[in-house]
């Protein structure tokens, strides 16, 4: 039996890869193949489609996010493995070979998951608020062993106008540890770093080349032990950046037409999903529209469709066309224009936007916010003294709020997206792979669950 590491490159492309030599390597007694996504092309979805096998129809991740019917709430970046449907990788080569061995170092939906070892981000929160940069590891031996070799999880490098190398290298070295302590049949990497300055500058910038460079440069060590090893390495990516100029706020048109509601606290308005007709949970280039009267769909379509960087809306139909028709999917799905990207905002005042709107808050916005990714852009010196005077309250015990993240002019500052389904194949994702056995020169994103397997599976 081989044993396996699959990588996920978030991001990389064949434009990127031309500046990873090392990792281009990978492939010199392999192959390089096209890799088909799934729509939408997000994190989560395509993640969840590589380990399954299906579409997100049949796993019914829709998004990175959705609204929860059950709950009337939406929520983001759930981390339960419970929530993907399906038979994971995993689990059809224990029906092989019993006792076969996983890790899991960061891809998503790791918690409860039935693999042997799991590392992924999770802060600790203190009961006054505080915020701590932390893992959550199984066994939980794992935390203190990794910890005490590396140090706490860079959690704010991982996301966060911070975000940088410092969190994919500590993946990486977790990584490289737990496969020489613990050496497992199948080990999963997640190494984000790619998306960030193409989120913020855009593929086009040179920063983006750097950041490729860079992230070479890191992944060096952790490739030459795995082939040291004689492990197969596999090499995946989820989507590939696309460049972007144009914020769209489809939750204010709907908003300005009477369709979505909402409630005041403190001067501050919130989402109020329980009495409105309609809205979006944004998600980069793709929007779940979800609309309580099914009596409204048309009226909400028709809006949707008269918006300014909406270039298409899917109807039952469209969603079972690409594999999205599922029961957490809005009654609609909007796609942007390639230049453009769906923004979570609702509020038509920036005074009465909720005070998270500014902070990094993943898992109270109800829309994916890349601005986050940037101080704002309105006087980024005075969002960098905030942040600052921030970090010292927290060092001396006290409460404190990193509001550093702009909003209209945030949105407007950021330069990358994905999500809809690639238009270049420089840009779309690839495959790299060290063994020649399996090439071809495309895969599906639904085949790649069925190449780890033979690759596994061989003698």
């Amino acid at each position: 039996m081989t044993s396996l590491l699959v990588l996920d490159v978030v991001g990389l492309t064949p434009r990127l890869l031309a500046h990873m030599p090392r990792l281009r390597s990978v492939a010199a007694d392999g192959f390089q193949a096209r890799l088909g996504t799934v729509l939408p092309a997000v994190t989560c979805s395509v993640q969840s489609t590589f380990l399954t096998g299906v579409p997100p129809a049949g796993h019914g991740i829709v998004a990175n996010g959705w609204y929860f019917r059950d709950l009337g709430e939406v929520l983001l970046w759930r981390q339960h493995n419970a929530l993907v449907g399906g038979e994971k990788v995993w689990q059809a080569a224990r029906r092989e070979r019993p006792g076969f061995t996983v890790a899991n170092v960061c891809w998503w939906y790791a918690m409860g998951a039935d693999v042997d070892w799991t590392v992924t981000p999770r802060p600790i929160y203190h009961a006054d608020g505080r915020k701590e940069p932390d893992c959550y590891t199984h066994p939980p031996e794992l935390h203190d062993e990794l910890t005490a070799t590396l140090g706490a999880f860079p959690l704010f490098t991982y996301w966060g106008p911070g975000a940088g190398i410092a969190s994919s290298a500590w993946i990486c070295r977790a990584t490289q540890h737990v496969m020489a302590v613990h050496d497992p049949d199948l080990t999963l990497a997640y190494i984000p770093h790619l998306d960030y300055d193409l989120q913020r500058y855009g593929p086009s910038d040179p920063r983006a080349a750097a950041a490729a460079r860079e992230l070479d440069t890191v992944l060096a060590p952790l490739l030459d032990a795995a082939l040291a090893r004689g492990r197969t390495v596999v090499v995946v990516s989820e989507y590939g950046i696309t460049d972007v100029s144009r914020p769209v706020d489809v939750n204010r048109t709907l908003r300005a037409e009477g369709f979505l509601q909402v409630y005041t606290q403190a001067g501050m308005e919130y989402l109020d999903p329980w009495t409105s007709r309609a809205f979006a949970v944004a998600d980069h280039q793709v929007a779940h529209v979800y609309v309580a009267d099914p009596a409204d769909v048309p009226a909400v379509a028709k809006l949707c469709a008269s918006v300014a960087g909406v270039a298409e809306v899917l109807g039952d139909d469209g969603k079972a066309a690409h594999g999205l028709d599922h029961p957490r999917s809005g009654e609609l799905v909007l796609l942007s224009e390639r230049d453009a990207w769906f923004t979570y905002y609702y509020w038509l005042d920036e005074a009465r936007a909720p005070d998270f709107a500014r902070l990094v808050e993943i898992h109270r916005k109800p829309g994916y916010d890349p601005a986050e990714l940037l101080f704002d852009p309105a006087n980024p010196g005075a969002a960098r003294r905030r942040a600052g005077m921030a970090l010292l309250r927290k060092k001396l015990g006290m409460r404190y709020l990193m509001d550093v993240v702009g909003l209209d002019q945030g949105a407007r500052a950021v330069r990358g997206s994905h999500g809809l389904l690639p238009a270049d194949p420089a840009d779309a994702p690839v495959l790299l792979c060290s063994d020649a056995s399996a090439a071809r020169e495309r895969f599906e994103a639904t085949e790649i669950k069925d190449l780890l397997l033979r690759l596994c599976l061989s003698s």
